[in-house]
């Protein structure tokens, strides 16, 4: 809550929400969203996963910059990310990074440009600030750290990216609902994920093939256990979690996945500095380039990496509140301020973008996905150092040949389990049901053999 609002510190969005993602159809179904959600105008907006409509960008000396040129510097970005997607099945690509690609990229085309020294200097400090903006979408401290060769492997549905106007709890608490009272257990976390051998339950007589350990002692017996944890776990975790270790080809691919932070930072005011209209607004430091190093005094500079601040609408039901977003080791070394800390510095920040020395900022909430022991960041993408075929590795239930007459023990489900719609919460929801749907088969295929016996 930022005062009595209610704001998404996880999942904020609907990406794509139309007629092929499972997130939508369900809030559809359960009546959560409101008539602008649901027009079938915005089911068919290609949007490509990046906020849309009009915004204030400011530069780091306290002006407000001429939104063609920004515009312009956003249209060459996506343009050249966009270009970047299509060696996904090339034999080889030419560089290993979207990063190293994109930097490429508009290297040349500084070469072609005719504009003062000052103007370039302004464009490549507006391409920078959409570099942070997409290490916020990919969930990365850089872009030179996404591969390129898979990057186009990822699917964006078409749809104006929506929100819950009640919050993403009211799409959990429809699924609760339908669960028998006592079903899910919480405050019991997992040490340990016994698999691969037999355990008995003693009462029954009957054998088990999962025994799964809390941390308190107690223990549950299973058929199957489906695995959900964050990839940021599995890598802190892997080599405790599961008796026995899980397979070195399973090992690898949750190593060389990326899995990175991005945080939100929500500052409530008193009074809007923005325009009604606008939906985000952006700051531009005026000293960065994507072809410069980039700062490496997290304590001085870690507020430079702000991608920008969605503005919450509509204001009947917010009042007056900016969500900014920040990825990376920025976003890590935020959560280890006070929110004192960060408030002081952000006010600093936009007094200074605005050339208001008044502007005071009444409130904050923010995330702290890094410190979280059960997430340890936020979600995942493809490495430098991975590809496609890793996720579909991580994906694999156990044991690795599993037939009829040994069914999967230990299955894998979550958004980094999902080929195409990794990072996102349908990827998550679709990766569950392709596991249930495992179980299901086998079940249902166990049924049917039995009957023609």
């Amino acid at each position: 809550m930022v005062g009595d609002k209610v704001v998404e510190i996880g999942a904020h969005w609907i990406h794509g929400p139309s007629r092929e993602n499972p997130v939508f159809q369900l809030a559809s179904e359960h009546g959560l969203l409101d008539e602008d959600a649901m027009s079938e105008e915005n089911q068919q907006v290609e949007a490509g996963g990046h906020p849309v409509g009009p915004s204030e960008c400011y530069s780091s000396q306290g002006h407000l910059l001429n939104s063609d040129i920004v515009n312009s510097m956003g249209l060459l970005f996506f343009t050249l990310l966009e270009e970047s997607r299509k060696f996904l099945h090339a034999d080889k690509v030419p560089v290993p990074s979207v990063g190293k690609y994109l930097k490429d990229a508009i290297a040349q085309r500084v070469n072609e440009w005719t504009d003062d020294d000052k103007t370039k200097s302004l464009k490549l400090a507006i391409l920078n600030m959409y570099f942070k903006l997409e290490c916020c979408v990919s969930g990365t401290h850089s872009m030179d750290l996404v591969g390129l060769g898979p990057f186009g492997e990822y699917i964006m549905l078409p749809g104006l990216d929506c929100t819950f106007p009640n919050g993403y709890e009211g799409l959990t608490d429809c699924i609760m609902s339908s669960l028998p009272k006592g079903t899910v257990l919480f405050h019991k976390p997992v040490k340990t994920v016994h698999w691969g051998s037999s355990y008995l339950e003693e009462s029954t007589g009957r054998f088990f093939g999962v025994q799964v350990e809390c941390e308190d002692g107690e223990k549950f017996l299973a058929d199957h256990v489906i695995i959900t944890v964050p990839l940021g776990f599995l890598k802190e975790h892997q080599n405790t979690l599961f008796c026995p270790p899980l397979p070195s080809q399973k090992m690898s691919a949750i190593r060389k996945l990326g899995f990175g932070t991005n945080n939100k930072i929500y500052l409530e005011f008193e009074q809007p500095f923005w325009r009604p209209d606008c939906e985000f607004v952006e700051v531009v430091w005026l000293d960065e380039s994507p072809l410069a190093e980039q700062p490496s005094d997290l304590k001085a500079t870690w507020f430079q990496k702000i991608a920008g601040f969605i503005v919450l609408h509509p204001p009947e039901r917010y009042g007056h509140i900016l969500c900014g977003f920040i990825a990376g080791k920025e976003s890590e070394f935020m959560e280890t301020l006070t929110d004192t800390e960060v408030l002081t510095t952000l006010t600093q920040v936009l007094r200074r973008a605005t050339g208001n020395p008044h502007l005071t900022p009444r409130s904050i909430l923010r995330s702290k996905w890094h410190s979280e022991p059960y997430t340890k960041g936020s979600y995942s993408y493809v490495s430098v150092d991975s590809c496609g075929d890793d996720i579909d590795v991580l994906a694999q239930p156990l044991p690795e040949e599993a037939c009829n007459s040994k069914p999967p023990q230990v299955l894998f489900a979550g958004e980094a389990t999902h080929r195409t719609f990794y990072s996102t919460t349908h990827g998550a929801l679709l990766s569950g049901w392709r596991e249930a749907n495992r179980l299901i088969h086998i079940y249902d295929k166990s049924e049917s053999l039995h009957a023609m016996l």
